[in-house]
């Protein structure tokens, strides 16, 4: 059981018995909880936490936790009448002159960043389960980072210097294109997309995606108010020949790929088509924004990666995007947008604005991170654990659901399944949630009218291989129901 469910389990089973309480009566110490439950001493904390948020309980440092005493009226007083509601409707008028919902564009990212509840099975996640995050590295180098000289100093506008090298030479190489002045520090990949696309497009203009590509990647476009024009990608990556003649139709000035496990099909873009990307881009006066997410995510059995775009970039065409969120931990919102000339003036112009830098104890701590000798031995068994994960889930979906998986690279954190003709995706996903299973329908990932039924099932969310089995066995069951 993973510490979401038990946490989540504890709390509900105290709020039954501090209903049987009298107000004031002190609740069972935190070990005997332990010992009672079959829980950490964490879980117990941070049930109690929530316990304490709803106002059931109150806790007395040195005295314990005592049920909270119900909040009345005063005696001799009349009972405050109930509050009226505002009227809210004006604002549907006054946000009508907007481009459109905002909660429709994040409708996806939302989905993909929901917490499932107790019981189900999450297979739909972008971050990696919690067993598989460095927390012990992760809490010396924030502890580390908090002592250093300077620390809560405000830090330089464009991110520290030592970080933004270390993000130069692991992008670049030790003698590539890329120094620490054409680094930008961004407040994770997110947000750099979001720099990036205000920043070199002119609100109204296309950008080229690829298609089907990574859903949030649609919303921050939009959410720029400009307009996503699909790019086909096939098992090689984006199809160059459609490329070319999207820049042609469009006069786009931006591309946004995703070169290495592209999400959600897992295509490496060839070696073939990644001359001719940045041939194509160039040709037409465009940038390529290359979001480089799954590079930290390599499976063990992976053959050796190609470099990204930005490596062998001499004429600025590349702005690259590296965040170590998801190979390190979802609160971990660190970084990094690489580009030269103008670009990288623009970008940093856009950051300063809207956000003035990213805090500097989060830099510091993100620096110990990745120079401690614990990261690459964290990466290794990180990918062990992934690979561990994708071999489950291809063997059950091969028995569970065969025909449904085309190719896939050891890489990434997802798999691409092409429903048969016909298949309501959003009713597929509805019925996997009632079987205890959370998936992802195929069309949020699509700019246009998707050409077929697809799901996107992620791997790395669940907490070993066997539950990603039971939850493929799941979807099995929601598929027989929900196509009758």
């Amino acid at each position: 059981m993973n510490e979401r469910s038990s946490v989540a389990e504890l709390a509900e089973s105290l709020r039954r018995e501090v209903e049987r309480y009298p107000e004031g009566r002190k609740l069972p110490s935190s070990r005997a909880l332990m010992e009672r439950h079959q829980v950490s001493p964490v879980t117990v904390s941070r049930a109690i936490a929530v316990l304490v948020a709803e106002g059931l309980v109150v806790s007395r440092p040195g005295a314990g936790v005592f049920r909270a005493a119900a909040v009345a009226a005063a005696p001799d007083s009349p009972a405050a009448p109930a509050a009226r509601p505002g009227d809210l409707s004006w604002q549907e008028v006054a946000l009508s002159a907007d481009s459109g919902p905002r909660d429709l564009l994040a409708a996806p990212v939302f989905a993909t960043l929901q917490v499932p509840p107790p019981g189900v099975i999450d297979l739909n996640g972008g971050y990696p389960h919690s067993s598989l995050l460095p927390e012990r590295l992760l809490a010396a180098a924030l502890a580390r980072a908090g002592r250093r000289p300077g620390a809560w100093d405000r830090p330089p506008t464009d991110g520290l210097t030592e970080l933004r090298g270390w993000f130069a030479r692991d992008i670049g190489g030790h003698a590539g294109p890329i120094s620490a002045g054409d680094v930008l520090i961004t407040s994770g990949g997110q947000g750099g997309l979001t720099v990036a696309m205000r920043s070199l497009a002119a609100p109204g203009s296309p950008v080229l995606v690829e298609s089907p590509t990574y859903s949030g990647i649609l919303a921050v476009v939009r959410a720029a108010g400009l307009r996503p024009v699909p790019v086909p990608v096939d098992a090689d990556g984006v199809r160059t020949d459609l490329l070319a003649d999207a820049f042609e139709a469009t006069r786009a000035r931006v591309f946004v790929c995703q070169p290495l496990f592209q999400n959600p099909t897992g295509a490496v873009l060839s070696p073939a088509r990644r001359a001719e990307v940045l041939r194509i881009a160039r040709a037409a006066g465009a940038f390529v924004v290359e979001d480089d997410f799954a590079r930290l995510l390599v499976h063990a059995d992976a053959p050796a990666l190609p470099r990204p775009l930005a490596a062998d970039d001499r004429d600025g065409v590349v702005v690259h995007l590296r965040s170590l969120t998801k190979a390190a931990s979802p609160n971990l919102r660190v970084g990094a947008l690489t580009a030269r000339g103008p670009a990288l003036a623009r970008l940093r112009a856009t950051q300063v604005v809207d956000s003035f830098f990213v805090p500097r104890p989060l830099q510091e701590a993100t620096l110990e991170l990745v120079s401690d000798p614990g990261w690459a031995r964290h990466l290794r068994t990180l990918g062990a654990e992934l690979r561990d994960r994708r071999t489950a889930a291809v063997a059950a979906l091969h028995r569970e659901l065969p025909g449904v998986l085309g190719a896939h690279r050891p890489g990434g954190y997802h798999l691409w399944l092409r429903l048969p003709d016909g298949t309501d995706d959003a009713a597929l996903v509805a019925a996997a949630r009632r079987r205890g299973v959370q998936v992802t329908p195929g069309r949020p990932y699509h700019a246009a009218e998707p050409p077929a039924p697809h799901l996107r099932l992620s791997y790395a969310a669940a907490d070993g291989p066997a539950q990603v089995a039971e939850g493929i066995h799941r979807l099995r069951t929601a598929y027989q129901e929900s196509t009758g």
